[in-house]
């Protein structure tokens, strides 16, 4: 899973809030989907501008994410690594356009579990919102752990 950071934590958080208020929303869409989404929050670029780099290259955002090279120079990629920057790796990006990640899906209720769908809205709004709980959750965990951990000079 993608590293805890504050930022990636606020950008799941503020991407949930604008679906949860009924932005156009079109998984068949690669600028207003569950990445795309994330991507807007992220680059502050439109849906529109997103689809269209997106367009530059075939595939949706799972074989995007195979073809990325920063080194490509093609705007998709300065997209897909705006994301990783974050603390995002390649297969967190598949999994949210799938909303398929084995330890989000666990922490979702059992109920909403079975019956997630990836083309939902709302099951994206909840998935990101458990996600950025389990990133939080993550982070504080870390925040305990080094508060405990003696520095060497205090050691000495």
């Amino acid at each position: 899973m993608a590293c805890a950071t504050p930022e990636l934590i606020t950008a799941l958080r503020l991407t949930a809030a604008r679906l949860d208020t009924g932005v156009r929303y079109r998984w068949t869409h690669m600028g207003a989907c569950n990445c795309g989404h994330l991507a807007q929050t992220v680059t502050r670029l439109s849906r529109a501008e997103i689809h269209r780099i997106a367009l530059e290259r075939a595939g949706d955002w799972g074989e995007q994410t195979v073809d990325y090279c920063p080194q490509s120079n093609l705007p998709m990629d300065h997209v897909i690594g705006a994301l990783l920057e974050l603390g995002l790796e390649l297969k967190d990006l598949r999994h949210l356009e799938r909303l398929d990640d084995p330890e989000i899906r666990r922490a979702l209720p059992a109920e909403r579990r079975r019956s997630l769908d990836f083309r939902s809205r709302a099951d994206a709004v909840l998935y990101m919102q458990t996600w950025a709980g389990l990133l939080e959750a993550r982070l504080a965990a870390q925040g305990a752990e080094q508060s405990v951990i003696p520095s060497a000079s205090s050691a000495a």
